[in-house]
């Protein structure tokens, strides 16, 4: 379960009322982990952050969040961005030198799916999308016939592979990885990891090890392991461990050296910086260590909804669930509706419900009641199914779910 704290993390003192009562809302809020808010410690840590400029490479909080990261992940550089998507684009466009190239991805990916065309639009590349033929995770076997080598010139030949960990809160095999690893470097093709998830693969691991997620060490020895592969990686610190706003590169000097200057390139050079570094820098310390209880709450979910007899879609390795109610006669739009009718409500995203690191493990057992008893009324000749919801969401959720599991 989450770490408890010996205080509230937002008062009105410090943080306002409103912002008590978001922190309730947020705490019942599955839509996903990106809806966490900052808490007072966080931002009085951040006030305190230096005020330099960080284009001019002068902010110390900045510097030393890059420099963290860095040794976190066992490269030798860091670039700090405002989002995972610039930060995946970044990546990309700094690996791509000339077109024609091409990239290999997921069907499913991030980067591919939704970044807005980044790809194409930055890059110029064309992008291999591949359906993992064990309909979870893509393996050396699916990517090595998909390659394009050699200088045929009908052809943009294959110049980095991406790969996301987690994918719908699954975790990536770390052995397949090291094996698509190989592959590339056989090849001379890049490695970029879309790690967007990848601080929720780490405390998994320090679990399964033994490992303690408070140790810096621990933590350091985990994620070197998970990047080692990777000639670039993306680690979004908005999601998961619930930075306001941020996420990071890895790679070499040369390489983030590069992409700074790509940064520069896309608006992305942000001046006084030091508050927004320093309020992730204590997410890192103070909200990792609380991922594990997220993985924890997300399996009673899955186990709650699968007693009752829903489905459930996809492996539940992390902080996702993946539930569908038709085996017990409910449709998604009405449990929707019955949750957020609740006196204090509940979202969700139709079929993907995130835990966080503020989510309630009341809120899970409510949600867990509340289908429970729509099937009891179901099954007592009630149509609750009949119920609908008025979500603007509603929509991009159907079409992502006709596509494939995969945001």
């Amino acid at each position: 379960m989450p770490v408890p704290n010996s205080k509230p993390e937002i008062t009105a003192e410090v943080g306002g009322q409103k912002n008590v009562e978001a922190l309730l809302k947020v705490s019942r809020d599955f839509r996903s982990d990106t809806m966490t808010i900052p808490t007072d410690a966080q931002l009085l840590f951040a006030l305190q952050a230096s005020r330099g400029d960080d284009v001019y490479m002068e902010d110390d909080a900045t510097s030393s969040l890059e420099r963290r990261i860095a040794k976190l992940a066992g490269k030798e550089a860091a670039l700090f961005a405002v989002s995972g998507t610039m930060t995946n684009q970044l990546s990309i466009r700094t690996h791509m030198k000339q077109p024609p190239h091409s990239i290999i991805t997921d069907h499913r990916a991030h980067v591919h799916k939704m970044e807005a065309g980044g790809i194409a639009m930055f890059t110029q590349a064309t992008t291999h999308q591949l359906v993992p033929s064990n309909g979870i995770y893509l393996t050396l076997e699916d990517i090595e016939p998909a390659l394009v080598l050699g200088t045929n010139i009908h052809y943009a030949p294959t110049k980095l592979i991406c790969l996301e960990n987690t994918l719908s809160g699954m975790i990536f095999p770390q052995d397949e990885v090291v094996r698509i690893g190989g592959l590339a470097r056989k090849h001379d093709i890049g490695m970029h990891l879309d790690g967007a998830r990848i601080w929720n693969v780490a405390a998994a691991e320090i679990e399964r090890r033994g490992l303690d997620a408070r140790k810096e060490e621990d933590l350091e020895t985990v994620l070197t392991d998970l990047l080692e592969p990777f000639d670039s990686a993306s680690l979004c610190l908005s999601k998961g461990i619930g930075a306001p706003i941020g996420s990071a590169i890895v790679g070499t000097k040369e390489f983030i050296d590069r992409a700074r200057w790509f940064r520069k390139a896309f608006g992305g050079g942000i001046r006084q910086s030091g508050g927004i570094a320093a309020a992730a820098d204590y997410a890192i310390t103070h909200h990792f260590p609380r991922l594990a209880g997220t993985h924890a709450l997300a399996r009673r979910l899955q186990e709650g909804l699968k007693e009752l007899g829903c489905d459930i879609l996809a492996p539940v390795e992390t902080n996702m669930v993946f539930f569908d109610p038709a085996p017990i006669g409910l449709t998604l739009d009405s449990v929707m509706a019955r949750l957020k009718a609740l006196p204090e409500p509940i979202l969700v995203m139709r079929e993907r419900l995130v835990v966080h690191h503020q989510s309630s493990p009341q809120a899970v057992e409510d949600f867990i009641a509340v289908v429970a008893e729509m099937k009891k009324e179901r099954e007592a000749g009630g149509h609750p199914e009949k119920e609908q919801v008025d979500d603007p969401m509603l929509e991009e959720g159907k079409l992502r779910r006709q596509a494939a599991l995969g945001y």
